[in-house]
């Protein structure tokens, strides 16, 4: 059984998010975002992906398929294949995200 510990894995950069890998395969990925206020992660898409966001902690403003709205812990969103989406950090405290993508691109 492999288990990990979310909170031990959490490691930031002032410059800029950090990405850690915490679960892969060749179908998926599970990855932890961490972002430190004002931090974010562009607007993007991926054509046959989708990827959701889980706020673990903090709170963020989510851009997907055209549309913002802020998350807060214990909230999540999906952006579907083809639709253009991104985070931002836009609290004061740090932004700790679990984000998974299938298929992995």
């Amino acid at each position: 059984m492999e288990v990990v510990n979310l909170e031990s894995l959490a490691l930031f950069s002032d410059e800029k998010m950090r990405k850690i890998p915490v679960f892969d395969s060749e179908k998926y990925f599970c990855d932890l975002y961490c972002l430190r206020p004002g931090q974010d992660q562009r607007v993007h898409t991926h054509p046959e992906s989708d990827k959701i966001y889980v706020v673990l902690r903090g709170s963020g403003s989510f851009h997907i398929g055209g549309e913002e709205r802020q998350l807060n812990g214990g909230q999540a969103v999906i952006a579907r294949p083809g639709e253009a989406h991104g985070v931002r950090n836009t609290g004061e405290q740090d932004l700790v995200l679990l984000v998974f993508m299938t298929p992995k691109p």
